[in-house]
């Protein structure tokens, strides 16, 4: 059973959500907040697994409630639900600590998805959200970072983290072994001296790239 707390102030949508969890076997509603201080309040009071969570909040934003929530509940996953599709928002909202991001127009079954992944260890996006960071990923640094330069291996591996899947899917996808995947990501996350796939993303977004376009094995 994996537990979902919701923050979002249009009443409608929010109501919409807390249907799609109660309806759906594997998931349940913790609570569902109009506002980033509700939410502040008594989601720390019994945290869930996993937030969906608005960016648009009356007074206190999205953003700078994921922040704070991920600062007194570090396993917490927050997946952001918007309508903001723009590059600032984005990051904006990796760098305080989302591990996902979808639009609203996204399916219900793309949201149900997306939570259940985050649980897993992914990084859900919609699909033109992953572009955009993928365009960003593609983008020629002027000022690559040479003692951090990645293995073959470890490039598909990251391939793969910046599509978001979770550790499982990368797995089947190089048909290696689940343990194998950590052990790469382990080396990616020295190498690129973070802690995190979000921070991995907030890394190369920011221009500090390991040499991906050159072989090194």
């Amino acid at each position: 059973m994996i537990t979902v707390a919701i923050v979002e102030d249009n009443a409608g949508l929010r109501r919409s959500l807390e249907m799609l969890l109660a309806d759906s076997p594997g998931y349940r509603c913790t609570g569902a907040y109009s506002s980033a201080e509700d939410a502040l309040r008594e989601i720390p009071k019994k945290p869930p697994m996993v937030v969906l969570m608005d960016i648009n909040l009356p007074n206190m934003s999205g953003i700078e409630c994921t922040r704070l929530l991920r600062e007194a509940l570090p396993e917490l996953r927050v997946v952001i639900v918007t309508i903001y599709g723009d590059n600032e928002k984005i990051f904006k909202a990796l760098r305080a600590g989302a591990s996902g991001y979808l639009l609203k127009r996204s399916s219900p079954e793309t949201i149900l998805q997306a939570i259940t992944d985050v649980r897993q260890g992914g990084a859900p996006m919609s699909s033109d959200i992953a572009r955009k960071v993928i365009e960003t990923f593609q983008q020629p640094l002027v000022q690559p970072v040479p003692d951090a330069e990645l293995s073959t291996r470890e490039k598909e591996v990251l391939e793969f983290l910046m599509q978001g899947l979770p550790d499982k899917e990368i797995a089947a996808k190089l048909f290696i072994s689940f343990p194998t995947v950590r052990y790469h990501l382990n080396n990616i996350y020295t190498k690129l001296h973070v802690r995190s796939r979000t921070e991995v993303v907030i890394k190369i977004n920011a221009g500090t790239k390991p040499g991906m376009d050159q072989t090194n094995t």
